[in-house]
């Protein structure tokens, strides 16, 4: 078992939230929302990945192969199809702002609330 998809998934969700933290866009947070969010592909296909397994299609395999959970693949695509619904009201939202307030920097956005 190799631990270096557990430090890809480490690393993307460092970065992503680094990102998140110094972003002065609200594009570029949504962007590394996204990033942060694959780290979660990444750790799902790590968690039900089997070396030497076959793919969880049982018609035309003999009993007793082993598989790949087809649960955590199940889940990486609900992952896949939650993250890019979040990213596209993300997007929306952010054309809102932009188009009621002129900008997307949140410091401007903030000192509107003042």
């Amino acid at each position: 078992m190799s631990v270096l998809p557990y430090l890809v998934a480490g690393w993307l969700f460092l970065v992503g939230c680094h990102g998140l933290v110094t972003s002065r866009n609200l594009v570029h947070a949504v962007a590394c929302l996204t990033v942060t969010q694959s780290a979660t592909y990444v750790l799902l296909l790590a968690v039900g990945f089997r070396a030497g397994a076959t793919a969880p299609v049982f018609s035309d395999i003999p009993v007793g192969t082993r598989v790949v959970d087809p649960v955590v693949q199940a889940l990486t695509l609900t992952d896949i199809v939650v993250s890019a619904t979040i990213t596209a009201v993300l997007l929306a939202l952010t054309i809102q702002i932009h188009k009621r307030h002129g900008t997307v920097n949140p410091d401007e956005l903030r000192a509107l609330r003042d």
